[in-house]
């Protein structure tokens, strides 16, 4: 299914982890990590960032999408993301992040998840997380 080798991915899993332990989660106590893998092999890590306001609320997903971007990274160029949550289960993207992941990643992006159960993960392409989806490019 996915076109990134399974040993980058559990690498990029690894890295999620380490990004959520940087999450500014005061008021629900959810962090949540992301690690984004550039065309060129590099991770730019996100994680959520939290308001009280929770509208003000930014996710790990878009986190890691903005930095890269802000760094001078191709939109679209984007080839995986690993997101980690240590309080549920396993976690995957909101609504929100998967129609940002969408315009931002590589359509054939693939998109692995993991929680608190050790060595499970589920992964997805970018169309399986949000078929039907707003697309104008």
């Amino acid at each position: 299914m996915s076109a990134v080798p399974a040993a980058t991915l559990e690498h990029l899993l690894a890295e999620a982890v380490t990004a959520s332990q940087r999450a500014y989660c005061p008021h629900s106590d959810f962090p949540v990590g992301a690690a984004l893998l550039t065309a060129e092999g590099a991770v730019v890590h996100g994680c959520n960032v939290e308001n009280i306001s929770y509208g003000l609320t930014n996710c790990a997903e878009r986190s890691a999408l903005f930095a890269a971007v802000s760094q001078g990274l191709l939109p679209r160029s984007f080839t995986a993301m690993a997101i980690h949550a240590p309080g549920v289960p396993l976690i995957s993207p909101c609504g929100a992040c998967r129609q940002v992941l969408l315009e931002l990643m590589a359509p054939d992006a693939t998109i692995v998840c993991s929680g608190s159960e050790p060595g499970r993960t589920r992964t997805w392409t970018l169309a399986e997380l949000l078929p039907g989806a707003f697309e104008d490019f």
